[in-house]
């Protein structure tokens, strides 16, 4: 199973910036970014089939294909902002590291803008109002 690679690669890291911490900080955080960094991107490798399973639902359940790109972008950024925001707690700037998941929240509002738009058109619509 792929997981424990992920799993053994994680704790190797923190490991070895735990030992490194004391003697050379920006090495440790070097190593925990970089480990991070290598984990995300081996994980989102394999990501294919499950946007292809996600496309096949929704072509199956008749619901507007543009909400799937909508869908995409919005695990797009809690995966990048997890990541940033975990980053950053690891350099000790949680402030940053709040300020970087505000930034994620308003950008997934903004993203969710025309999903909001159809949903209360349809509500109307429903309703006799349009």
């Amino acid at each position: 199973m792929e997981i424990f690679g992920y799993f053994a690669l994680a704790v190797t890291a923190v490991f070895s910036a735990a030992a490194l911490k004391k003697y050379a900080p920006e090495t440790s955080l070097v190593i925990a970014v970089t480990a991070s960094a290598a984990l995300l991107i081996k994980i989102l490798s394999g990501i294919s089939p499950v946007i292809s399973e996600i496309n096949g639902l929704v072509s199956v359940s008749g619901v507007n294909a543009g909400y799937v790109p909508v869908l995409m972008k919005t695990i797009g950024i809690c995966f990048v902002c997890q990541f940033t925001a975990d980053a950053c707690r690891d350099a000790g700037q949680s402030s940053l590291a709040s300020k970087t998941e505000l930034a994620a929240r308003i950008a997934v509002i903004v993203i969710s803008l025309p999903l909001f738009r159809d949903i209360l058109e349809t509500v109307s619509g429903l309703v006799g109002g349009g």
